[in-house]
């Protein structure tokens, strides 16, 4: 399917700016986001007719699923508990709108579509950069975490965190072993680890060995000793430096802490909140266990506890601190199998593809991989799937990196039809 140039490179330039602004520009992701949506619909409508283009939505019916069920399981419980809370569609909203830009990017060349790759590079040095220049005085502390003026530390350093990380997954498919691509990759690494690191996130911390492991894979350095040595040193290496630093030592012995005032009855420490909200959330499962207590009315409920004595008032919040256990309260197990389908929508494509022999696939598949493994690990201490600014991010990498791998296959199909006509034309082969 041919596309006018204009309109691929102004996908290939929106698709560098949305992660690059994500965590420096409100609302700039979304911006761009919409503005590729426009276009997406444009092309929908006009290839309407041509056969194919809607195809994809039934070859990857689980990504299609996926992006459908949290949304469909929330108009559902809203239309069965008849009330009306369009607020709660919003942030869910951008997984369902990602599968129209799905289309349109499939159809554009995979190395436009790789520029979302340098996007996050760029993204994560800008906020590495602006943690430097934008330093308060007396830096950044415990009591001053890095953040930015939209959201608070926690979306903000994980953000920063998988930004950092996807810049190295997506170097697969830039000519690794050049140094002019490989060195702003290594310092965007840094950059927004670093940013991650003074925003103390510790939650997100758990997403390394993670991410460590999937580019092990990705790269190998498991398959071969001298490549294992090297790794693993290297890894020992860089771990035991951080481990020694004050801020993260300070950050994990808060953990041991705040479990030990727990067992004397203090638990208005910030993992004693958390458990107990995790705990009313069982209850309240426990007593609504199909649809919950409706999307949205989770803060209600617990009030309601809480002057009943069942919970404390400290922990009347209008999320669970989890995606699982928010999803469990306030939408019981119709929520959790959403949430579920969800997860294995967004990684089930990136696992089948990821030990493709091209580059591309491969990286794409393993940046996947990365996105949605560590939206799980996020999401076991923080509603990942809430902050507006996050579920956009998402839904577009989600989607630009299954049409990668899309594109990627048909270009491949493609370049070998030529030869396959040919050997069958000469009578060589049976096609």
């Amino acid at each position: 399917m041919i596309f006018a140039s204009s309109l691929v490179w102004l996908c290939t330039a929106l698709l560098f700016l949305a992660p690059a602004v994500n965590l420096t520009w409100r609302g700039g992701t979304g911006y761009c986001f919409f503005a590729i949506l426009a276009l997406a619909l444009g092309a929908a409508v006009v290839n309407r007719r041509m056969p194919g283009y809607f195809s994809a939505l039934r070859t990857y019916r689980w990504f299609t699923i996926g992006m459908l069920a949290l949304v469909v399981a929330v108009g559902a419980q809203q239309l069965l508990f008849g009330y009306w809370l369009p607020r709660q569609f919003d942030a869910l909203s951008r997984f369902v709108l990602a599968l129209p830009i799905f289309l349109l990017l499939r159809q554009l060349p995979s190395r436009n579509l790789r520029m979302i790759g340098w996007g996050c590079a760029a993204g994560a040095l800008a906020v590495g950069l602006g943690a430097i220049i934008d330093q308060p005085p007396g830096g950044w502390t415990d009591a001053n975490r890095l953040n930015n003026s939209y959201t608070n530390a926690i979306p903000f350093g994980d953000t920063a965190l998988l930004l950092a990380f996807l810049s190295v997954f997506t170097l697969g498919w830039d000519k690794p072993r050049d140094w002019r691509v490989l060195v702003p990759r290594v310092l965007a690494l840094v950059a927004g680890g670093y940013a991650s690191y003074l925003s103390g996130t510790r939650g997100g911390w758990l997403a390394v060995p993670v991410f460590v492991v999937l580019l092990g894979m990705q790269y190998q350095w498991f398959a071969h000793k001298k490549r294992l040595l090297i790794a693993t040193l290297a890894i020992v290496l860089v771990a035991g430096t951080l481990l020694s630093t004050e801020r993260i030592q300070k950050r994990l012995s808060e953990v041991s802490t705040d479990v030990s005032m727990m067992h004397k009855g203090e638990d208005y420490t910030s993992v004693g909140l958390r458990l107990q909200l995790w705990n009313a959330s069982r209850l309240i499962f426990m007593h609504h266990p199909v649809y919950g207590v409706g999307k949205g009315h989770l803060a209600e409920e617990l009030g309601v506890m809480a002057r009943r004595g069942e919970v404390k008032a400290e922990i009347v919040n209008e999320r669970a601190h989890s995606d699982f256990f928010s999803a469990l309260a306030e939408m019981g197990a119709i929520g959790v199998a959403g949430l579920l389908l969800f997860y294995y929508g967004i990684s089930v494509y990136f696992w089948r593809h990821r030990h493709s022999a091209d580059p591309a696939i491969r990286a794409a598949s393993y940046a996947g991989l990365a996105v949605a493994t560590s939206t799980v690990i996020f999401g076991l201490t923080i509603d990942v799937l809430v902050p507006i600014m996050v579920t956009v991010l998402l839904a577009l990498l989600v989607a630009t990196l299954l049409a990668v791998v899309d594109a990627r296959k048909r270009e491949l199909q493609s370049a070998l039809a030529p030869a396959l006509h040919a050997a069958r034309r000469a009578g060589g082969v049976k096609v």
